[in-house]
Parts: structure tokens; C-alpha cells; sequence
């Protein structure tokens, strides 16, 4: 399933996070589990295949929900950055995993149901199949004696703004993000404050496959209120860096005479003084426009591409409709 970095604590396995994610998606946003009520329990286990090989297999997160120490549920939950057709099997797997654990011999007390929420973070609608039995030729004669075995996907980029808002926790801004983007809007920053902020962009950095929100330096923000609109103003501060060559390139493309408009948008350090020796006036707001709308939908790799492939740029121009 999803990728995670194993050394670093993943956003939703925050108590608070974790139990967000159910009020929202199991309770219509009912204050239903808390975060002290939630326990971290074992992710791996093992099972042996048809070789008598030994394989081990681990959950994405798992946790029991307990109240006055009986234990409500083991909830799984798994990331899914792409449709997977065997996610039925795959699920099944993990739930028998944790069933079987309940029949060792230290734990002879207390058996608890267990479940496990698929969170497909995808922008293409599920449409493969959810149960097991859609998975699987069952002959007909055989049907009644197979039993199947449903997962629960929940797609987030689909959820309603209803839903959405819901959401209490830092989970609200990845909710938020993803059906935005699923939309192809013009990324609306979200003001929330972030609670968990390296992990979140731990996180969009693995699901939102854009590797630079691990490269935003956000130190002297330390002890401060840090909500998205302070992180990509942070990337577009530290674009800075390859401003210049940046502003040449884009001097020469778009024909740039006042670089200051993009220097602010950018980050190109000398800009201005690169616009002005460029000396070509058309293309100078249609591309700054370009670039701005490409930095709020959080695109940093596609300015320099812009700047070096004019049919490419041309491209742009239409998906963000710049006339």
C-alpha cells in the first residue's frame, strides 16, 4: 500500500488524527472515539505460503479502541495512492492476521471485532472491485458456500465540502488538498493551523508524489502558528535559491521587461535587473500569471519546464485558460 518513511510517525497515526478519521468517515463527524481511547497495537504478522515459506506483512496502521478497558475494535488503517484490484484479498489477509492473533495462547480472554478502512487518496474514481467475491469466478453451484468478504474504501479526493469540514484535525488540510486538486482547481490555501507539521508534509510529500514539500525549511516559523499558506510561501521564498538562472531563462522565453512581478513570484533574486536587459515586452503578465497560478497549485518543477519548452508553456497556457 502506500509508502511510508518507517523512522518517522505518519500523519494519521496521531491519536488525534486517527480518531478524526473515524468520527468523520464511520460517525458523519459525531464525536464518537477519542484520542485517549485509542492504543497502538502490533502492524506486523506473518503467515506461512504454499512453499512453506515464511512471509511477514505489515499494516499501514493499526490501533485498538477501548472504553473502560473493554475492547471496542482493532482498527486497520491502509493508504492507497492507486487502484488495486486484489485489495479484497489483500484485506482479508491482514483482518485473518488479526483474528488469528486472538487465538493465542496469552490471549484467551476477550474477542473483538476487527476492521480496516482503505483510504485511497487517487484522483481517477474507484472502479475495481470492493468485495471478494468480485474478485473471484465462483461457480454458481458453489456460490452459497463461499463466503464473501467486503472492504470499506472511503476515496478522499470525493468527499463532499460537507465532509470535509468535518474534520477537526490536520487530516481537514489533506482533505481539503486532495479534493482541490481532484477538482483541477487553483489550490484555495487552507488557513487551519497545522498541529503535526512535519509530518504532514511528510505525508503530502508520499501521497501528493511532490517531493518538495520535503525541501521547505520552515525553522524560523519553530514555535510559531504554521498553517499551508506559510508553507508554500516558504517554497516560494526558497526558490530563490535558482532564481537567477531561473529569471535568465525565463527573461529570454516570455519576454520579461519588469522582472520584479516575477522575482516576487519565483523568487528570482535578480529579476529585475534580468527584465530589464531582456528588453522584449509582450509575454511579460501572461507569464508571470502562469507562474502564479503554477506556485498556488503547488507545481514548482513545471516553472522551469515552462520556461524551457515553449510548447509545453503553450499547454499551460490553455489548461489555465490565460488568454
Amino acid at each position: 500500500m502506500g509508502q511510508k518513511d518507517l523512522s518517522e510517525k505518519i500523519l494519521e497515526d496521531y491519536q488525534d488524527v486517527f480518531a478524526d478519521i473515524l468520527n468523520v468517515l464511520l460517525f458523519q463527524g459525531r464525536q464518537v472515539v477519542k484520542p485517549e481511547e485509542l492504543y497502538d497495537t502490533k502492524l506486523r504478522s506473518h503467515y506461512r505460503a504454499d512453499n512453506g515459506a515464511l512471509h511477514e506483512q505489515e499494516r499501514d496502521i493499526a490501533k485498538l479502541w477501548k472504553k473502560g478497558g473493554i475492547i471496542f475494535t482493532f482498527c486497520g488503517l491502509e493508504n492507497q495512492t492507486s487502484i488495486d484490484p486484489d485489495i479484497p484479498l489483500r484485506v482479508i489477509g491482514y483482518d485473518g492476521a488479526a483474528y488469528r492473533q486472538q487465538l493465542l495462547k496469552q490471549n484467551k480472554g476477550q474477542r473483538y471485532p476487527v476492521m480496516t478502512l482503505v483510504l485511497y487518496y487517487g484522483t481517477k474514481p474507484w472502479n475495481s472491485p470492493k468485495a471478494l467475491k468480485e474478485r473471484l469466478q465462483v461457480p454458481e453451484e458453489l456460490d452459497h458456500y463461499i463466503s464473501d468478504y467486503q472492504t470499506h474504501i472511503f476515496e478522499i479526493a470525493y468527499l463532499t465540502d460537507e465532509q470535509v469540514s468535518m474534520f477537526q484535525s490536520d487530516f481537514q488540510i489533506v482533505a481539503d488538498y486532495f479534493v482541490q486538486m481532484r477538482k483541477g482547481q487553483t489550490y484555495q490555501q487552507n488557513t487551519k493551523i497545522i498541529q503535526h507539521v512535519d509530518a504532514m508534509l511528510k505525508f503530502l510529500s508520499v501521497f501528493a508524489k511532490d517531493q518538495e514539500y520535503l525541501n521547505i525549511d520552515l525553522s524560523k516559523h519553530k514555535g510559531g502558528q504554521i498553517t499551508m499558506c506559510v508553507v508554500l510561501q516558504e517554497a516560494i521564498n526558497q526558490g530563490k535559491i535558482e532564481g537567477e538562472k531561473i529569471g535568465r531563462i525565463a527573461g529570454r522565453s516570455a519576454g520579461i521587461i519588469e522582472g520584479k512581478k516575477i522575482g516576487r513570484s519565483v523568487g528570482i533574486i535578480e529579476g529585475e535587473k534580468i527584465g530589464r536587459s531582456v528588453g522584449i515586452i509582450e509575454g511579460e503578465d501572461r507569464f508571470a500569471r502562469l507562474v502564479q497560478l503554477l506556485i498556488s497549485s503547488g507545481r514548482l518543477d513545471d516553472i522551469k519546464k515552462a520556461t524551457e519548452d515553449s510548447s509545453y508553456r503553450h499547454e499551460l497556457y490553455q489548461t489555465f485558460k490565460i488568454l
